[in-house]
C-alpha cells in the first residue's frame, strides 16, 4: 500500500470511529422547555441528560394565541420533523398547533400560526449569539447556539415528545 492509500485508509478509519462514537450518544426520550428559566432539557425518564440556554419569542410570557403574536407556545407537542436545509442552522419542527390550539383560535376568529421550531442561529449569523442572548428575538421559536443545536439534533429523533412550560 502506498503512502497516499495508507493516509486515505487512516482517514476513513477515523471517520468511521468518530461516527460510531457519535451514534452511541444517549438518546433523549423527551424534551422539556421551561420558558421562565430559558432552558431546554434533554430527558431520559426523570434524568436530565443535558441542559441548554435558549432564546424565545419576542413576547416570551404566555401561551401562543395567534399568528404573529411572537409568543412561544406552552403545552405538550411532538418533534415531528427535522430540516437540515432550514434558513436557520438546522431546525426541528414542533407539532404546534394541536387540535385544542386550532379550536381556540377558530373561536377567536384568528389563525393559530405555525412553523414553530427548535433551531440554531440564522444562517451566517452564528457569530451574533452573544448579542442575541440579551433579548428575545424569535417569532415564537426556541433558539439555541449552533453547537447546542448539533447536540440536540443528535439526541432526539422525530416523534420525540416535547413539553413547553411557562
Amino acid at each position: 500500500m502506498g503512502r497516499a492509500q495508507a493516509a486515505s485508509a487512516l482517514t476513513c478509519a477515523l471517520v468511521l470511529l468518530f461516527a460510531a462514537c457519535a451514534s452511541g450518544a444517549e438518546k433523549a426520550d423527551s424534551v422539556l422547555v421551561v420558558k421562565s428559566e430559558r432552558q431546554l432539557y434533554l430527558m431520559k425518564g426523570n434524568k436530565v441528560l443535558a441542559a441548554y440556554h435558549v432564546e424565545l419569542g419576542a413576547e416570551p410570557k404566555g401561551h401562543k394565541q395567534q399568528e404573529g403574536d411572537e409568543r412561544t407556545p406552552e403545552g405538550r407537542y411532538v418533534l415531528d420533523s427535522k430540516n437540515v436545509n432550514s434558513k436557520f442552522y438546522k431546525s426541528i419542527h414542533i407539532s404546534y398547533p394541536n387540535a385544542q390550539d386550532r379550536e381556540k383560535a377558530r373561536k377567536r376568529g384568528v389563525s393559530p400560526g405555525g412553523d414553530i421550531m427548535i433551531h440554531g442561529m440564522p444562517n451566517d449569523w452564528g457569530w451574533a449569539w452573544p448579542a442575541l442572548q440579551m433579548f428575545s428575538w424569535t417569532n415564537g421559536c426556541i433558539a439555541l447556539r449552533n453547537q447546542s443545536m448539533d447536540e440536540v439534533w443528535a439526541a432526539v429523533d422525530v416523534g420525540t415528545p416535547i413539553e413547553i412550560r411557562p
